[in-house]
């Protein structure tokens, strides 16, 4: 089986690192689309035709039965219509684990890190709107402008971060929340700088390890056997931090290269 990853950069490969816990048997193609990075801060129309062009290329290059669009931005902006225009296709996005945190709170004080244009999507707001009559909780949210930027340059738990994160978590803290979303799949790699300023007891919730075992859940549905090996490639767009990759995905040996994603309108 053949399946296609892709985030604007890092981030997605915490959902790998989640996958290849699980999943056997099947070659994964990933792409970092650190050219077009961050997606956060791009319009929901722009970030739609992106994804439209990477999962064309991954179907035309790769031959892809599986598709994870491992950011809960693209997910936002785009799972709809990548559904209905590639049915054949399984297709598995990201949200921020809400439903898990209002379960899991104690204090009814949940905080949500995500970037700005997933915190706006109709996406969001309509599963908060949701989930809302499930428990009466307060939600803080935190658009973490330029978070993902330090993630890529590797900088996880420089200074710089860790002054950011204190600023953003310390009215939380002083709220009593006890659960924190992270609503980006880049937050995942920053989980100790958050603890050093939240303490040791918060939880945080994160998708990778739901969004492996659905994959493995649809695949299965479909004649996957899940045995043998997990190949996995990563590609990237522009520039990418490959001690990261290797650091993330705990493996020396992933293969890494450039590549280009053709640009179609749809």
């Amino acid at each position: 089986m053949k399946v296609g990853v892709f985030d604007s950069g890092l981030g997605g490969l915490t959902v790998v690192s989640s996958i290849q816990k699980v999943f056997k048997g099947a070659e994964l193609f990933y792409i970092a689309d650190t050219a077009y990075a961050p997606y956060g801060e791009k319009t929901a129309e722009e970030i739609l035709n992106r994804c439209d062009n990477i999962t064309r290329y991954l179907l035309e290059k790769h031959g892809i039965e599986a598709l994870i669009v491992a950011c809960n931005t693209a997910t936002s902006a785009a799972i709809k219509h990548l559904r209905e225009k590639f049915p054949f296709l399984i297709v598995i996005g990201t949200e921020p684990g809400i439903k898990p945190a209002i379960l899991n709170t104690k204090t009814s004080h949940v905080g949500v890190l995500a970037t700005p244009a997933t915190l706006k999507g109709d996406k969001y707001q309509l599963l908060v709107n949701e989930l809302s009559n499930i428990k009466k909780v307060t939600l803080y949210e935190q658009a973490c402008i330029g978070l993902v930027e330090q993630i890529e340059k590797g900088e996880i738990d420089s200074p710089k971060t860790f002054d950011m994160l204190a600023k953003w978590l310390e009215p939380m803290k002083k709220n009593g929340v006890d659960t924190i979303v992270l609503g980006c799949t880049h937050y995942p790699l920053v989980d100790e700088v958050i603890r050093k300023v939240m303490g040791n007891d918060i939880t945080l919730i994160e998708t990778g390890n739901a969004i492996a075992n659905r994959l493995k859940l649809l695949s299965e549905e479909i004649g996957h056997i899940n045995e043998g090996t997990l190949e996995i490639s990563v590609c990237f767009t522009g520039e990418i931090n490959k001690q990261m990759v290797e650091k993330i995905l705990e493996n020396k040996n992933i293969e890494v290269r450039k590549c280009t994603i053709w640009v179609k309108k749809f």
